[in-house]
């Protein structure tokens, strides 16, 4: 027997993507996991959800075996069968509805940017369908698409002082990596040290984070008005001619109509509408002016808000007149490595397999034409569709790593969808949670310990190896099968490779490297080079920044960003914020956990025994009720039951809270999802106009003793 050893690999308990060592018994069985010290990705941090990814693995409830539902839906009743047995019944009714309906009335609804994100589209979209669902209208894909049509890529923060610089100034906005360990590909402790290395450091959040109470200036705007803030902080900025006036000059586009644009808005006219006194935000402009080179950590705080896309093009429009794009320290466009063929849809955005759709497929999606940037089919209006059978009811779904009776609103809805609606069903998971539990085939997928892969998706300008190390009971890559299952319905030309190794083999081909040889590397570095456009010009129909955007004009949008208030507020709804005095927060990440993932856990668990609702201390005095007690939030939409947990970095009149909870332990097939989805506290009424974002951090609400 051999000696005990440890593996190098990667984990993807969330969108960090560290380097990990796996320490193996002397028989080869996992152990434990910690961090990799010589990772320039994460220099050995490792978060709880990492460190706990045997845990995950080995847990008694783990889906090991297909299952096929033998009862009636929801009652719980599933029998096992094999893969050759659930892949020949996936294939013939798929290809049944696509041969009765058409192939739009088969779906496959994704959850967040996991590894199957590079087949889970081309596999939909080649077979037909332009319902491709996923929930990235609330999350990272506003701002992906806001960055590709106004500098034609999306810019990261250069926070690894690969360029010979790290950041002088940081700007958080609506993110708080740092606290529960990572956003975008990029590791929070990594942050953490730049924010230690920065001379200024400004956050913009309702809550103070540990990160904002560090911060030399905390703008804690009112939920919902983060857009109004970059108005003011670009208004003092033009006003005072802190841009950069030769990176303006040679690379912007439309900056004296932005000029004119933004001079409305001072801060002045800010402070009402965001609670920051406008000396602080003049103050804030300044200073993150003058702090060059600069960079903007931005996140999922600004793109649940009807004012997501327009957030998301004001933010650019900072990073580019302060002339702080693709310089070292700054917000830069990644180079990845050389010899390698990309599969993330941020470097090609083919990979998706939309080429495969015509344009009367397209013009056939549920919602098609009602959000313009909106990525892909919108979460809300499938679910709708679903029910309602308008413009059409889909038969069947695919359901791949999502949970959206949890994380999608309006969980009811969904519910009914799988119970009462959809012909035919298919989840794939690692658990039996409230949307498989509904499923008519449920089907076992593969943890990242039991995954060989070449990781290539958020980080970029790097490319890491995950080995497989172990093979509990028959669990399959989602890849593995979505091949397996194109072949049986004729998608070769989108799917050439005759199985995953195969494919593997196919993207490291240009290397040189077998997939052993690049493992035992562990990494590919990219060759960084800064300041591209200078040779390139911007991916825009101009070449530059479009400071006014040509594209949204030709769309019927506004060209230069606009602030609107959101929906349910204090202001715009004053007579309804009589009745729910409280502004509500939800989808605010933990660190234990990874949406609804980690219930089940113990050690994750441990962390976080039950949903909480954080509240001012002295909103809880006024209201008659202690610290640890239960509480009922209650909305115009519905109604849910959390403890409170006294926070007095929250203003007073805010509370947030967690999202995503159910309770393994409780009696199947529901689980108690119910009692505590915070998703079932809003509607379908209210979107983004431009994406479809949904205000999930500014609704109405009002807090009682349960």
């Amino acid at each position: 027997m051999e000696p005990s050893r440890s593996v190098r690999t990667s984990c993807r308990g969330c969108h960090g993507v560290c380097q990990v060592l796996v320490h193996l018994d002397p028989a080869g069985r996992p152990l434990k996991i910690s961090g990799d010290p010589d990772s320039p990705t994460s220099q050995g941090y490792i978060c709880p959800k990492g460190a706990a990814g045997i845990e995950i693995a080995t847990h008694p409830d783990r889906l090991l075996h297909p299952l096929r539902r033998v009862g009636s839906r929801g009652a719980g009743r599933f029998a096992r069968i094999g893969w050759e047995e659930a892949l020949a019944l996936m294939a013939d009714k798929f290809a049944a509805v696509r041969r009765e309906s058409g192939p739009e009335y088969v779906a496959l609804c994704q959850g967040t940017g996991r590894p199957y994100t590079e087949f889970t589209g081309r596999f939909i979209h080649a077979f037909g369908s332009p319902n491709f669902v996923s929930p990235g209208h609330n999350c990272f894909l506003p701002r992906v698409i806001s960055s590709s049509i106004t500098l034609g890529w999306m810019p990261l923060p250069d926070i690894y002082g690969r360029g010979g610089a790290f950041p002088k100034g940081m700007l958080v906005f609506g993110c708080n990596s740092p606290d529960y360990g990572a956003a975008d590909g990029v590791c929070g402790a990594m942050v953490k040290r730049a924010l230690g290395q920065a001379q200024t450091v400004i956050v913009a959040d309702p809550r103070r984070t540990r990160t904002a109470a560090r911060a030399r200036r905390h703008l804690q705007l009112r939920p919902g008005s983060e857009c109004a803030l970059v108005l003011a902080l670009l208004q003092v900025i033009i006003g005072e001619g802190l841009h950069d006036a030769a990176f303006v000059r040679d690379w912007c586009l439309g900056f004296a109509a932005l000029a004119a644009h933004v001079r409305p808005f001072t801060p002045e006219w800010a402070e009402p509408i965001t609670r920051v006194p406008a000396a602080e935000i003049r103050e804030a402009a300044r200073d993150f002016a003058r702090a060059r080179p600069a960079c903007v950590l931005w996140g999922n705080g600004i793109d649940t808000s009807v004012n997501a896309f327009q957030t998301g093009r004001a933010l650019l429009l900072l990073m580019a007149i302060t002339g702080n794009l693709d310089i070292p320290g700054g917000m830069v466009h990644w180079v990845g490595p050389e010899g390698l063929r990309s599969k993330s849809p941020l470097v090609d955005h083919a990979v998706l397999g939309e080429q495969y759709l015509t344009p009367a497929q397209k013009e056939r999606m549920i919602g098609a034409g009602r959000f313009p940037f909106a990525p892909g089919c919108h979460q809300p209006s499938f679910w709708e569709a679903c029910r309602s059978g308008q413009p059409y009811r889909p038969r069947a779904v695919w359901l791949v790593g999502t949970n959206p009776i949890l994380t999608a609103t309006r969980g009811d809805i969904v519910a009914e969808a799988l119970r009462d609606h959809l012909e035919f069903t298919v989840v794939s998971d690692f658990f039996l949670t409230p949307t498989a539990e509904l499923a008519d085939l449920v089907l076992p997928a593969a943890h990242w310990l039991e995954q060989d892969d070449v990781v290539n998706f958020h980080k970029l300008w790097c490319v890491l190896a995950r080995r497989k190390l172990m093979q509990p009971g028959e669990v399959r890559d989602d890849r593995a099968v979505i091949l397996d299952l194109a072949h049986r319905l004729g998608l070769d030309q989108a799917f050439p490779w005759p199985d995953w190794d195969a494919y593997l083999a196919w993207l490291l081909e240009p290397s040189g490297l077998s997939f052993a040889e690049f493992a035992d590397q562990g990494i590919l570095l990219g060759q960084m080079r800064y300041r591209k456009y200078e040779t390139e010009g911007f991916g825009t129909p101009s070449g530059r920044v479009e400071l006014v955007s040509s594209i949204m004009e030709h769309c019927g949008r506004p060209s230069l960003p606009v602030y609107r208030e959101p929906p349910l507020s204090p202001v715009s709804t004053p007579d309804l914020a009589t009745d729910y005095p409280l502004i509500l927060m939800t989808g605010c990440k933990v660190l234990p956990f990874f949406h609804s993932e980690g219930r089940q856990i113990a050690s994750l668990r441990k962390l976080r025994p039950r949903p909480l609702l954080a509240v001012h201390p002295e909103t809880l005095a006024g209201l008659g009720i202690a610290p640890g007690a239960a509480v009922r939030v209650a909305t115009p939409h519905g109604q849910a039951r959390f403890f409170a947990a006294a926070d007095d970095g929250l203003p007073r009149d805010v509370v947030q809270a967690d999202h995503a909870w159910w309770f393994p332990e409780r009696q199947g097939p529901e689980h108690a999802w119910r009692e505590s989805c915070a998703n079932l506290l809003f509607g379908h009424e209210h979107f983004d106009p431009d994406c479809g974002a949904e205000p999930l951090k500014c609704g109405l609400c009002r807090i009682e003793a349960a």
